[in-house]
C-alpha cells in the first residue's frame, strides 16, 4: 500500500504541471496506441492498396495512404508499439545491468571497481551508430539488434548513476544499524540499498526513452534496424522520403508522430524528476 500510495502522489505532482500533464497525456495516448494497435488501428498495416497510393486524408484513410496504398494512421499506431518495445526492451537491460554492475562497483575493492569503471568507459566512447554499424557487419540489421545496441550503449549511464547513489547511502546510520544487527550483504543490497537508489534510476529510464525511440528511428530510417513493411517510424519516414516528389503528407505524418512522441516523453521525464526531487525545479 506504501508503494501504491507513493505512486499516486508522484503521478499526482507529475499531471499537476502543465507540462506534466502534456507529456503525461502523449505518453498514456502512445501506451494504448501500442498495447491495443490491433484495437485502435483501422485496417491492415501490411495491405496494399495500388489504386489509393498517396491518397489524401479521409473517412477510409484518416491520415492517407503511403506510395503502396497502405494506411497511415494504421502503420503509425503499429509504429508505435515497436518503438515501445525497443525502447522498453533497451531501457530494462540497460537498467537492470547498470543497477548490477554499478552496485557491484561500489561495494567491491578498488581493485575490482576499476575493471568495471573501464568498461563503462569504453562502452561510452562508442557512438549508437558506430556500434550499430559493427553489429550489422556481423549480423546483419535486425530489431532484436537495435535493442541489444541500445541497451549497450545506455549500460554506463545507469552503472554510474547506480555507484553514485550506492556510494551515498552504504555508510548511511540505518545501514550500519542493519550490519551491527546481522543482516547479511545480500539482505542489505535488496532490501534497503536497491530500493533507496530506484527513484533516481527510475526517473533517468524516463529521460533515456525518448533518446531510445529517436535512435531506433534513426537506424530503421539508414537501414540498420527494422526491416520492412514491418512499421516503424523510421522506416515510414525513409519511404516517404524515397517518394517526397509524389507526396509529402508520408513524411510530415511520420516525423510530427516521432516529434510528438520525443517532446512527450522528455516533459513526462523531467515532471517525473521534479516530482521525486521538487529541490529541482525550484532551481531550474
Amino acid at each position: 500500500m506504501t508503494i501504491l500510495s507513493g505512486s499516486g502522489r508522484t503521478a499526482r505532482a507529475v499531471a499537476s504541471r502543465p507540462g506534466g500533464a502534456l507529456g503525461l497525456a502523449v505518453v498514456a495516448a502512445i501506451l494504448v496506441a501500442a498495447l491495443a494497435s490491433p484495437i485502435v488501428a483501422t485496417h491492415d498495416p501490411d495491405a496494399l492498396d495500388i489504386l489509393h497510393r498517396f491518397a489524401g486524408p479521409s473517412a477510409e484513410h484518416w491520415l492517407g495512404t503511403d506510395h503502396l496504398g497502405r494506411d497511415l494512421y494504421s502503420r503509425l499506431v503499429f509504429g508505435a508499439r515497436v518503438a515501445m518495445e525497443v525502447a522498453l526492451f533497451a531501457i530494462t537491460a540497460a537498467l537492470v545491468g547498470g543497477t548490477l554492475l554499478g552496485t557491484l562497483a561500489a561495494s567491491v575493492s578498488a581493485g575490482w571497481e576499476r575493471p568495471i569503471l573501464v568498461l563503462f568507459d569504453v562502452i561510452s566512447s562508442f557512438p549508437s551508430l558506430v556500434l550499430a554499424l559493427a553489429a550489422v557487419a556481423v549480423f546483419g540489421p535486425s530489431t532484436l539488434l537495435v535493442m541489444i545496441v541500445v541497451a549497450a550503449t545506455l549500460l554506463p549511464h545507469f552503472g554510474r548513476v547506480a555507484r553514485a547513489q550506492v556510494l551515498g547511502v552504504r555508510n548511511a546510520p540505518f545501514i550500519e544499524a542493519e550490519r551491527l544487527l546481522g543482516a547479511s550483504e545480500t539482505r542489505i543490497v535488496l532490501h534497503h540499498l536497491l530500493p533507496n537508489i530506484a527513484g533516481p534510476l527510475i526517473v533517468l529510464a524516463s529521460i533515456d526513452l525518448p533518446v531510445v525511440i529517436t535512435v531506433e528511428a534513426g537506424l530503421s530510417f539508414i537501414g540498420l534496424g527494422v526491416r520492412p513493411p514491418l512499421a516503424s517510424w523510421g522506416t515510414l519516414i525513409y519511404d516517404g522520403y524515397a517518394y517526397l516528389s509524389d507526396s509529402k503528407l508520408p513524411v510530415a505524418v511520420a516525423s510530427a508522430a516521432l516529434g510528438i512522441a520525443t517532446l512527450g516523453f522528455t516533459l513526462f521525464g523531467e515532471a517525473l524528476r521534479d516530482a521525486v526531487d521538487p529541490r529541482l525545479d525550484g532551481g531550474r
